[in-house]
């Protein structure tokens, strides 16, 4: 099994948790997202999109997005269940990771930060205040399921982690990484601060990578 990796890729921060979670490691190929090492033909051959996380897991082709590589490692290997084994429940549980993977952070990622930089000539701080946006986006909506909502417990769904757990870990990071203020979230500070007593998700980390900086 090989992981195509970078430290500070939030997407592949969620892999690496459900790989821990599970007690797999594969070997990891670093992707330099800041060098633009996504875009090298070799990579392209890997993932087309030029986007980490990759997965290949025996022949290949490579597995890629982040909630089916997930799935996938879940389906695989089933102990410990990353969703709960209830319909509904595994709808809630994937509408939170969604919110995180499908509706905030896609708009944040280095190619979209580029392109507002290179085509409408956005300036750093700029372009900080969007990703700061979405990031709040995403945390607000995060707050008022899991603050409101009866199934949400020590994590989002009860005391399972699931994949709402590795996606809200992301998010969090993510925050940090752009100096969001997390006070106004404290249902999802307390499921975070819970995740990250956890040791698959401390040692998946983005900062506690290789080639990763003591901090951002």
């Amino acid at each position: 099994m090989k992981l195509f990796s970078f430290w500070r890729s939030l997407a592949t921060y969620r892999v690496r948790i459900a790989l821990n979670l599970k007690g797999l490691s594969p070997e990891v190929i670093e992707v330099n997202l800041m060098k633009g090492h996504q875009r090298d033909p070799q990579f392209r051959a890997v993932n087309p999109m030029m986007a980490l996380p990759a997965l290949v897991d025996g022949e290949g082709p490579a597995l890629f997005e982040s909630l089916a590589i997930i799935e996938y490692i879940d389906e695989v290997h089933p102990t410990p269940p990353l969703l709960p084994s209830a319909p509904k429940a595994r709808a809630r549980v994937r509408g939170l990771a969604q919110l995180v993977a499908a509706d905030s952070h896609p708009l944040i990622v280095p190619r979209v930060r580029e392109y507002l930089s290179a085509e409408f000539k956005i300036d750093e701080a700029g372009v900080a205040k969007w990703a700061q946006h979405w990031h709040q986006a995403a945390l607000s909506g995060l707050e008022e399921h899991l603050a409101t909502e009866k199934d949400t417990g020590t994590f989002c769904q009860g005391e399972q982690v699931t994949i709402a757990d590795i996606c809200l870990a992301s998010q969090v990071a993510g925050a940090n990484f752009f100096k969001v203020d997390l006070t106004p979230y404290p249902t999802v500070n307390r499921i975070a601060a819970s995740c990250a007593k956890i040791d698959a998700f401390a040692r998946a980390h983005p900062l506690k990578q290789p080639g990763a900086p003591a901090s951002v």
